[in-house]
């Protein structure tokens, strides 16, 4: 989708959409809706509507990284502590790497 054929109260609409159902635990959203806005908001002239979609884009952009901070932190401590769990760690994985007791 081209953004520069929207108008600017659909774009402000389509910003908002991403960052709400960004929080339906899809923090993917939010990094595609600061991405994908960040030009909207910080490098096109004076618009009415661009006061909430710079909102919007720093707000997704928080939440984004702090997604990120918290999913690779769960990675590496399940990864390094997964041998030690025994069972626990069983029940949590889809494969059960083999070779470590």
């Amino acid at each position: 989708m081209d953004l520069s054929k929207m108008k600017n109260d659909r774009k402000l609409y389509l910003c908002r959409w991403y960052f709400r159902a960004g929080f339906a635990f899809l923090p993917f959203l939010w990094c595609i809706n600061a991405i994908w806005f960040f030009p909207e908001a910080f490098r096109r002239p004076e618009f009415e509507e661009q006061k909430p979609i710079k909102k919007y884009v720093i707000l997704s952009a928080i939440g984004s990284i702090i997604w990120t901070i918290i999913l690779v932190s769960w990675i590496v401590v399940f990864q390094t502590h997964r041998a030690e769990w025994g069972a626990t760690a069983d029940y949590m994985s889809f494969i059960i790497p083999t070779g470590v007791p």
